[in-house]
């Protein structure tokens, strides 16, 4: 495992600085700071290589560590992998969260197969964790090797701007390809805010503490607890439909629209540099953190695909492990055809949505602003697979497919025999979407619940999030406790969480 060099240095914050400048003021309380490597002789320094601690977020206590890239690249040894374990042991003992900030060359080459098993054990509970407490990662260095996998093993990844994360370094790279490459180039944040490992970059260590600090009051502190309330805030708009053109094909920022739903100021979205076509945003409405899936008109016209079915099935699974609500806003045209697709193994990422939102059993509600077709009207939280409220806009179409694309199949023979084709695709079109199309027509026929005015979809979203939580006991937490299983314990979660198995 490789070291590495930062792509450019700045004004860096130490570790215990890192810690304080996450937790509140006064509440940090180190953990195992006499411990001194039995390997490095005169050069051992006491922690070795990295600070450990308890501290509170908003007065509810974490778990967290710092690596020192000062010390020996930040690299692990076997002392400094058990102090990372004990952390993640008092986590789930305690059943808090955990904060990392890690900087990392990877396996401490003086201490060979020791610093691996070292790695191999921290894996093993940050594994045993996975669903149990939140797990948020800071990567705020150098990475490499096993200290790019710790990372990824978390729910989620925040990098700052002069961080980097590899497998292989550079100077790997370049003996084993013969190919030249910086850090940055290799694994620096512009890199991995577009492949989907990371889910936020900030400035620096102390914009991800205030960023950590956000992301945790919108989570409980463990599955099973219950989710945070805050104030609840009228959104910036009245309306949503006015950011919406009745057009169905005309392109709009969908996150416009959400303006007009959710608590003011209170979309924070994840991975917004990935797969673009999906948005996914935690949020609060009337108070309540919720998870946001919704299809993003303004990239690729909402379509779903390999990438944007992956990115929501991730994130629909962490929502539920810890107990957020989850809202599909849906404006799809279906999924993306053609053989580029279909390499990308298409079927099995839009598999894994269906399945994400048909296992999850926290509250799930959906909202079809103007048209959903073919299979994303089944995959995007559709009644049939298991949505407890499904709103339309009265405009709204779903359906196989648009009424236009529709007539040209079925009545192919008509319009090839027509005086005016044109006039005459216009009207079968019109008749098609009346019988088969129109959410007047899908209310009819029970697959929506309710039609309703765009103005009106705030107060409906949050009566319904009211009375479900009077009905649902998992609702205050993400069901099924399993802190009491021990590490490496849990049901394979690789394509739940927005970081695991990234």
């Amino acid at each position: 495992m490789s070291t590495a060099t930062l792509p450019q240095e700045a004004a860096r914050l130490g570790p215990l600085a890192r810690l304080e400048a996450l937790c509140d003021p006064g509440s940090v309380q180190v953990l195992r700071s006499g411990v001194l490597s039995s390997r490095l002789g005169d050069r051992a320094e006491h922690g070795d290589g990295v600070v450990a601690a308890t501290g509170t977020v908003a007065g509810r206590p974490i778990a967290c560590y710092a690596q020192d890239g000062s010390f020996l690249g930040g690299s692990l040894g076997e002392r400094h992998a058990d102090t990372i374990v004990r952390v993640l042991e008092i986590a789930r003992r305690g059943r808090i969260p955990v904060v990392a900030f890690v900087e990392s060359g990877g396996a401490r080459m003086q201490e060979g197969t020791a610093a691996l098993a070292g790695y191999g054990r921290i894996f093993r509970e940050t594994v045993g964790l996975t669903g149990v407490v939140p797990q948020i990662s800071v990567v705020s260095g150098a990475s490499a090797g096993g200290g790019a996998y710790s990372p990824a093993l978390t729910d989620l990844i925040v990098m700052t701007e002069d961080a980097a994360m590899f497998l292989t370094g550079p100077g790997v790279v370049r003996e084993a390809l013969g190919e030249e490459i910086d850090a940055a180039e290799l694994g620096g944040p512009r890199v991995h805010d577009r492949n989907g490992v990371c889910h936020l970059v900030e400035r620096d260590e102390a914009s991800a503490a205030a960023r950590v600090r956000e992301l945790l009051a919108y989570l409980p502190s463990a599955a099973g607890l219950a989710v945070p309330r805050a104030e609840s805030l009228e959104p910036l708009l009245e309306d949503p439909g006015a950011m919406v053109p009745v057009e169905p094909r005309r392109v709009y920022d969908v996150r416009d629209a959400l303006d007009g739903i959710v608590d003011r100021g209170s979309l924070l979205e994840l991975c917004p540099r990935w797969a673009r076509n999906v948005v996914t945003t935690l949020a609060r409405l009337d108070g309540r953190p919720v998870g946001i899936v919704a299809n993003q008109p303004h990239h690729l016209g909402g379509v779903l695909d390999a990438e944007g079915s992956e990115k929501a099935a991730r994130f629909v699974g962490f929502c539920d492990s810890f107990g957020l609500p989850l809202i599909a806003v849906v404006d799809t045209p279906g999924f993306m055809p053609g053989s580029r697709q279909e390499r990308a193994g298409v079927i099995r990422h839009g598999a894994s949505l269906v399945r994400a939102f048909a296992a999850a059993r926290v509250p799930k509600l959906t909202v079809i602003l103007r048209k959903s077709y073919g299979g994303a009207y089944i995959t995007m939280n559709s009644r049939d697979l298991g949505a407890d409220l499904v709103l339309a806009w009265p405009d709204a179409e779903l359906g196989i497919m648009s009424a236009r694309v529709a007539v040209g199949v079925v009545h192919r023979r008509e319009l090839r025999a027509a005086e005016d084709p044109e006039a005459e695709r216009s009207r079968l079109a019109d008749a098609y979407a009346d019988q088969h199309l129109r959410a007047s027509a899908a209310a009819a026929a029970g697959f929506i619940d309710e039609i309703v005015e765009p103005a009106q979809t705030r107060g409906r979203l949050a009566w319904a999030l009211r009375t479900l939580a009077g009905g649902r006991p998992d609702y205050a937490g993400a069901g099924v406790d399993r802190s009491d299983r021990g590490p490496g314990a849990g049901v394979d979660r690789s394509d739940r969480g927005p970081g695991a198995g990234a």
